[in-house]
């Protein structure tokens, strides 16, 4: 990975310092020089169709606009020349300081005006919410799924952008596979991550999800009840379903960690099968060369 995708984060901080709220910032470019901002009409910025943040909290913005009302935007908004659409500016990062000045009625907003492509909108975006905790775990994986589809990011390329570990970009991405309803749920906080992922393999995970926020158990307690569930349909089962054994688990889950693809492994008593998935011809050809030159 490059030096420019590598340092996206650091960039980020600096021309935002972090900033969570209506706290005043003077940005700064990379050579430390102060950034010019201007003002625009508000009108003229449109939200990133591709922003990996998608729900927004109206208390979250109510409490922001009282503040903008009464002491304006301080932290400007990050832009670029909106694509496809001359005279406007897409949002890449500060749409909730965007959304906070609709409602405080504000006619303009500060801005800073940057010529960025799409792949490096998206990470600046990713890492803005990621760094921010802003983003709940489906958008969040949803967000690693677009750079590795779109993109031809692997795993470990999504980690490093992100700073953060394979496992960790690994385990997200399983969340995908729940159903839609506990998506749901874990999208609008019903549930957390670890809550998602202790029910994931289960038959009756939609079920257990119910259950799990009507008696607000905690996560080592859905784990617990994830595991009487399926010793339960077991019983009841005339072929119980196999477990997979934890040591191909464990194997599976370190080949992931080295190829930076999904591995899936199928043992049934020392023999089976491996399945590989890629996301597109660039990921493909990687393993390929990583096969052969071993």
């Amino acid at each position: 990975m490059s030096e420019k995708q590598r340092g996206l984060g650091r960039g980020l901080s600096a021309l935002l310092s972090d900033n969570q709220g209506n706290v005043p910032v003077v940005p700064v470019a990379a050579d430390g020089a102060p950034v010019q901002t201007l003002e625009k009409p508000i009108e003229l910025l449109i939200r990133n169709p591709d922003q990996p943040r998608r729900f927004f909290s109206e208390a979250e913005i109510d409490d922001l606009a009282a503040s903008v009302k009464e002491k304006g935007v301080l932290s400007p908004i990050l832009v670029r020349p909106a694509p496809n659409a001359a005279g406007q500016f897409q949002i890449i990062a500060g749409e909730r300081r965007w959304r906070a000045a609709q409602k405080a009625g504000l006619k303009t907003v500060p801005v800073l005006v940057r010529e960025l492509d799409d792949l490096e909108v998206l990470e600046i975006g990713i890492i803005e919410n990621v760094q921010r905790e802003d983003l709940n775990p489906i958008e969040e994986a949803r967000a690693y799924k677009t750079l590795m589809e779109r993109f031809g990011r692997t795993q470990d390329a999504v980690a490093q952008v992100v700073s953060k570990s394979r496992s960790h970009i690994a385990n997200m991405m399983r969340l995908l596979a729940l159903p839609e309803a506990i998506q749901d749920h874990v999208i609008h906080g019903r549930l957390s991550a670890g809550h998602a992922r202790a029910i994931a393999t289960c038959d009756n995970a939609a079920e257990l999800a119910e259950k799990i926020i009507a008696q607000g158990l905690s996560v080592r307690q859905a784990e617990a009840l994830a595991r009487q569930s399926s010793a339960g349909l077991e019983t009841k089962s005339a072929r119980p379903k196999a477990q997979p054994d934890a040591d191909v688990l464990s194997l599976a889950q370190d080949l992931e960690e080295i190829l930076g693809l999904t591995v899936k492994l199928d043992d049934k008593g020392g023999k089976g099968e491996m399945k590989i998935a890629y996301a597109n011809l660039e990921q493909l050809d990687a393993l390929c060369r990583r096969l052969m030159a071993s």
